[in-house]
């Protein structure tokens, strides 16, 4: 039996359809989607027609369709009518589009939720646990007995460490900077991979983190003249706002940069480190290359869970590449089946490693097992073609005349 259960149009249209062969009608529909059903409620009028993410159409011809919008619940991926569908009516179920979508005519079924596209490059956690109880799992195998819940924490536990650096789980989120000059942290986030603003022809431009730079204190707590923080009417320190951060976002980028200001009176300067930033900060011998750059910085806000940015970048669009752990939808979460096997043995190591009375030779032999598949994991994932490697290496035949 294979492994793929949509029908095309299930995959490309998003979309599944029924024509009703019993005489007295039918009223239970069950869809068959990689994706699950999500029912919010049948009446578009509600708040909650919202949550659903698809919609239901009827034809009685099978060429004029209109949403389906009486009463009906979902279980599971099933819906059920109120009322009975007549005989050779057609009821078609569409999956919406994660950026919207027009629907209400058979030429709608082509607006699908991208959620389907490219699942099959992925396996989920739940597979993962249940195809490791079939085949590790039992008398006569590598593990003769273990708790489920005892294999979904070491299964988590390896989604984890693999998502730091071994699978494609890099996420990334299109932003615009606005006036406050910060964002927040993702959700989901861990830590980031890579932080680019997006210029008029629409190509990256690196922005640096701003570590040597500057800061964002976790604590500023408002201190009477004697330098004591003050505390509220609950014994609590009262906390005021961050100087360091306003002086930073108020500054002229172009003194960091490096900039000529010619405006400047340069007599008599001391040319050391002494003075301010843009009467030459560590620039003895010329620009700073760590600071001669034009695309500007950000730096990490852990106190209000944002990321803040120097001012030159206000109004800028940018792209937040970050990393997740891969446990921001619990069981549901997928994972690349070139890994597959990664796991699998990983979670035999685990498994086995967290009992007592184990002989140490199998152990061993488990964990040499488990990074041998991590790093073979690591090389199929890191996708390199022959191709590409060849076309960047053209350049270094490149003459350079003098």
């Amino acid at each position: 039996m294979g492994v793929i259960n949509e029908t095309n149009q299930q995959y490309y249209a998003g979309a599944q359809g029924f024509v009703v062969k019993n005489l007295a009608g039918e009223s239970n529909f069950t869809f068959t989607f990689d994706t699950n059903l999500v029912f919010g409620s049948f009446d578009p009028a509600e708040v909650d027609y919202a949550l659903n993410n698809f919609k239901l159409y009827s034809s009685a011809d099978g060429i004029t369709y209109t949403e389906y919008t009486t009463s009906y619940i979902v279980v599971g991926n099933t819906v059920k009518l109120v009322a009975l569908l007549p005989q050779n009516n057609v009821l078609v179920c569409q999956l919406k589009r994660l950026d919207g979508g027009s629907y209400g005519d058979r030429d709608a079924f082509g607006t699908t939720t991208e959620n389907n596209y490219g699942s099959y490059e992925y396996i989920t956690l739940n597979n993962i646990v249940n195809n490791f109880i079939v085949a590790y799992v039992g008398a006569g195998k590598l593990v003769p007995s273990v708790k489920r819940t005892d294999l979904v924490f070491h299964a988590k536990r390896a989604l984890q460490e693999f998502s730091y650096d071994t699978l494609k789980s890099v996420k990334s989120q299109e932003l615009t900077i606005p006036p406050s000059l910060s964002v927040v942290i993702p959700q989901d986030y861990v830590n980031y991979v890579r932080m680019s603003w997006i210029d008029m022809a629409g190509v990256q431009r690196i922005i640096y983190p701003a570590n040597n730079l500057t800061d964002s204190p976790y604590r500023t707590p408002l201190q009477d003249s004697k330098g004591i923080p003050t505390q509220d009417n609950f014994g609590q320190n009262l906390q005021g706002t961050s100087i360091t951060e306003e002086r930073w976002k108020s500054n002229s980028q172009g003194e960091l940069q490096g900039e000529f200001n010619a405006s400047v009176d340069w007599s008599g300067f001391d040319w050391g480190y002494g003075g301010m930033i843009n009467e030459g900060y560590g620039r003895l011998y010329g620009l700073d290359p760590q600071y001669s750059q034009v695309n500007g910085w950000f730096n990490m806000n852990d106190r209000e869970g944002k990321i803040s940015f120097s001012s030159n970048l206000v109004g800028k669009l940018i792209i937040l590449e970050y990393v997740s752990d891969g446990l921001a939808y619990d069981m549901d979460s997928r994972i690349p089946k070139l890994a597959e096997a990664a796991l699998y043995a990983y979670l035999s190591h685990a498994v086995l490693a967290s009992r007592i009375n184990q002989p140490e030779y199998i152990v061993q032999r488990l964990k040499r097992e488990a990074s041998s598949k991590l790093r073979n994991a690591k090389i199929r994932l890191s996708n390199i073609k022959l191709d590409e490697i060849v076309q960047v290496m053209r350049g270094k035949s490149k003459w350079i005349k003098h």
